[in-house]
């Protein structure tokens, strides 16, 4: 098996030998060849391409000079692997008649060193027959996409000639960056979404009608003219084709890779474009007033650790777009063991619903009835499984609404343990459940600051409540519950008395790191400094304020600011977030139940 990773590598060559070819999609564990091998700030995509082929029997790699971290990694497996087949194809930057004819000259020698590592010799016959294969299997799937087949990307020419309308009462998502995980597209696929464009590394349909009697200078023209990669000269063509599908696109996720020096300056002229140079009306689809294409960035570090945040905002993202283009999701007929879903009185009303916020420092239960009271709630702490806590919190709240649990119509769960509730009729993401309880509890709320156990979200509502904007704090726990409790221990108070001791502060002191590990060792060294507990709390509430204000400032400091999550309790905080937003935080009495009544809430809109 021989891998490959970019769009312009000569695949189909290979294939002519009759060897196998396959797209590295690597996922890792973690790093630990990589981190030897390599330096810590490399690409991560490419550490994990070294880990992936260090655990798997590949051939060899085919490289291009896509990036300076490729060509390094190409040097060092050439080095640890030398029986193996690895070759690297110089890419020009520029497609004309000079470039087609140097890419020629280095497909030949791919050809041959080939030649002298299988001990075959090409076949220009079954090399032109594999080319118009491909070529004619992609016409007639670009020619046969239906709404039966939700999610599969269509052929596109390096002219733009293939576009397609997307399929009606869908919606169509625009995928654009370095290579997304696999997870990323099987989410997307799974949510019945259309990926109308994919702009990808790796997103093109192979399709090469060779002409003439020079097929490798054919091939290498075609390949060439590919819609243009960032490394490429006319990589300003990649907008103009975005802008062309614009007015059937409802939404754009662009996916980054961390350390890369190369897709994240995209990032920036595309949400520029897409912010001022769609004209309202003409290019975007649907009537609801969306003047500018929602976008969603998000950064992986290509392993298995970073999927189950980046999952959650895709699909708030899509959720959050369902609902901005009034299109239903394909979820109405659930069931759980073979119970009906929706239950009814005479007046074909829902009679008991319930929704359980999983999180990973609480788990809550909330139960309404058909007029969307709230007649029950329980919180518990969330242990190491959090199954056995969300039964826990359902034994805890039916006993508290006297009912049972087949007395509940549907039950609908939030939060990262959403997936792991056997018991659940169906999950949404924390992001649209807190923005529907925010907006049921004050309809004025605009801005939701959400400090959780492990991560901090802000959330901004449009007047109708629907989520337009959401940020998230992925990369690591700080300024989070989890981050208060470390420093609480670290003073030897607990974590009621952090908030309250900060209100005694009479002197400003600064906590200079965010990180738990480096804000522990200040705080250590503030107490060996004699410093007030109540003075090095309201620093640590100081230091928290601030990354929560830039979270919030990326979605709009829209007035009509409302706190959630269990964070919400430290008076402390609060107090220092009011003063810097210069406006007063809407507090529910119970703060940690918001994202379970907008859980609550949407069983009533199915």
């Amino acid at each position: 098996m021989i891998a490959y990773m970019c769009k312009y590598a000569p695949i189909e060559i290979i294939e002519s030998f009759g060897g196998e070819v396959c797209l590295m999609e690597p996922s890792a564990d973690n790093f630990t060849q990589a981190d030897t091998l390599m330096h810590p700030n490399m690409c991560s995509y490419v550490k994990a391409i070294l880990e992936d082929f260090h655990n798997r029997e590949y051939e060899g790699l085919i490289f291009t000079t896509c990036c300076d971290s490729s060509k390094r990694l190409f040097d060092l497996l050439k080095l640890l692997y030398p029986e193996k087949f690895f070759y690297c194809v110089d890419l020009p930057r520029k497609v004309n008649d000079f470039t087609i004819s140097m890419y020629k000259r280095q497909l030949l020698g791919m050809i041959a060193a080939y030649e002298e590592f299988s001990g075959k010799t090409f076949d220009p016959e079954a090399f032109k027959k594999i080319c118009h294969d491909k070529a004619n299997e992609g016409s007639k799937n670009a020619a046969s996409v239906s709404c039966s087949s939700p999610g599969r990307h269509n052929s596109i020419s390096a002219d733009d000639s293939v576009k397609t309308a997307g399929c009606p009462g869908s919606l169509n998502i625009a995928l654009a960056g370095s290579k997304p995980l696999p997870e990323i597209k099987k989410l997307i696929i799974d949510h019945n979404v259309n990926i109308l464009l994919d702009l990808t590394c790796s997103g093109i349909d192979r399709s090469y009608f060779l002409q003439g009697s020079d097929l490798i200078a054919s091939y290498a023209e075609m390949l060439l003219n590919q819609i243009p990669c960032l490394r490429m000269a006319d990589a300003s063509g990649r907008n103009r084709i975005m802008e062309s599908y614009a007015d059937r696109l409802h939404g754009i996720i662009y996916h980054t890779t961390k350390f890369c020096d190369i897709y994240s300056y995209e990032y920036a002229s595309l949400k520029l474009m897409t912010s001022e140079h769609v004209p309202d009306g003409k290019k975007v689809p649907g009537n609801n007033g969306v003047s500018a294409l929602p976008i969603l960035k998000i950064e992986t570090d290509a392993t298995t650790q970073c999927s189950g945040q980046i999952l959650t905002r895709l699909e708030a993202f899509l959720e959050s777009l369902h609902t901005l283009y009034d299109i239903p999701t394909d979820d109405n007929s659930l069931s759980s063991g073979g119970k009906t879903v929706i239950g009814t009185d005479k007046r074909g009303k829902l009679m008991y619903v319930m929704g359980i916020d999983s999180g990973s420092t609480s788990t809550n239960a909330v139960i309404m009835n058909k007029d969307k009271k709230i007649i029950a709630h329980a919180v518990v702490r969330t242990g190491a499984k959090s199954g056995e806590s969300a039964r826990a919190v359902l034994a805890e709240v039916l006993q508290k609404a006297g009912l049972k649990q087949k007395d509940l119509d549907m039950i609908v769960s939030t939060g990262y343990g959403r997936v792991s509730i056997p018991f659940a009729d169906k999950n949404v993401t924390e992001i649209s459940c807190h923005g529907k309880g925010a907006h049921f509890l004050n309809p004025s709320v605009r801005t939701i600051l959400d400090i959780g156990g492990q991560d901090s979200k802000a959330i901004h509502l449009n007047q109708k409540g629907d989520v337009i904007d959401f940020v998230m704090n992925d990369k690591c726990a700080a300024g989070t519950g989890r981050f208060l409790e470390m420093m609480a221990r670290t003073l030897e108070i607990s974590i009621d008395e952090l908030g309250p001791a900060s209100l005694q502060a009479r002197e400003n002191i600064t906590i200079s790191s965010m990180c738990s590990v480096f804000a522990e060792s200040e705080v250590i060294s503030l107490i060996a400094q004699n410093k007030e507990t109540a003075d090095i709390a309201h620093g640590i509430h100081m230091a928290i304020a601030g990354k929560a204000l830039s979270l919030l400032r990326r979605v709009g400091l829209e007035p009509g600011f409302m706190m959630t999550g269990g964070v919400a309790k430290n008076p402390g905080l609060v107090k220092v977030l009011e003063h810097q937003l210069g406006a007063p935080l809407y507090i529910y009495e119970e703060p940690e139940i918001v994202g379970a009544i907008g859980a609550a809430l949407c069983a009533f809109e199915d």
